[in-house]
């Protein structure tokens, strides 16, 4: 019955700039993702931003760990992560971290979340050092009504992808195309023919000047029927799937 009730309902998908987003479930959950809320292309009052039910990280640099100590403590959102950065989040006062690793599944809030492999490094900034913070990671959701959205995190393309699209079959890939620290246009339009969403999500671009891949160049480098699935978003506008 659960199944039904939500079935016409959609996801809400609120970016924040970088690789931050708000997603709304179809049953009222909020899941933020990298809540790096201050960044440069976050809306004013961002860090603000309540409820929040579930935090996942994806990995341990500062522009995606972010604002998620005060978000979590203000408002006791469970926060996922892989084990090492839960670890040094429960040594930092979050109390509600759920530490997991790749190819683990949880099912919370009526959402089934698994951990994918990202190829990037993961270490985490601590006053201008870093400690060691695992290795990084992508996440599958599926929420309540069967829709799947995978958040690729900081990553370079990589082959298994097509694997990640084979078991999970996301409809929406949120991908970074900055270039530089992450897959540029070109590869993320390769990502695209492995993962064949019916939505796609740009980031971690447009955030400073060395981040400088664009949606159009993204668009340019697809296939024409994967064109018409780029979304481009604006910062703290929610647009539903």
């Amino acid at each position: 019955m659960k199944a039904k009730k939500f079935q016409k309902e959609k996801l809400s998908i609120t970016w924040y700039g970088h690789s931050a987003f708000l997603l709304k479930a179809p049953g009222g959950k909020s899941v933020l993702i990298d809540p790096w809320l201050d960044n440069p292309r976050a809306p004013a009052g961002a860090k603000e931003i309540a409820p929040v039910d579930l935090i996942l990280l994806t990995h341990g640099h500062s522009d995606h760990v972010g604002n998620t100590m005060e978000i979590a403590r203000r408002t006791k959102a469970t926060v996922i992560a892989i084990y090492e950065i839960s670890l040094y989040l429960q040594e930092h006062g979050v109390s509600t971290v759920q530490g997991m690793n790749k190819g683990g599944t949880i099912r919370i809030d009526g959402l089934k979340v698994t951990m994918v492999d990202a190829r990037h490094s993961s270490d985490i900034d601590v006053g201008g050092t870093v400690i060691p913070g695992g290795e990084p990671a992508g996440f599958v959701i599926e929420f309540e009504n069967g829709f799947r959205a995978y958040h690729a995190g900081d990553t370079s393309l990589f082959g298994d992808m097509k694997l990640i699209a084979e078991l999970y079959k996301p409809q929406l890939a949120f991908l970074p195309i900055g270039g530089l620290y992450t897959m540029d246009p070109r590869e993320a339009a390769y990502a695209c023919r492995l993962l064949k969403p019916s939505h796609i999500a740009c980031m971690h671009y447009g955030t400073f000047p060395v981040l400088a891949g664009t949606p159009t160049e993204l668009r340019n480098n697809l296939p024409p029927a994967l064109k018409k699935h780029v979304m481009e978003l604006v910062p703290g506008q929610p647009v539903a799937v």
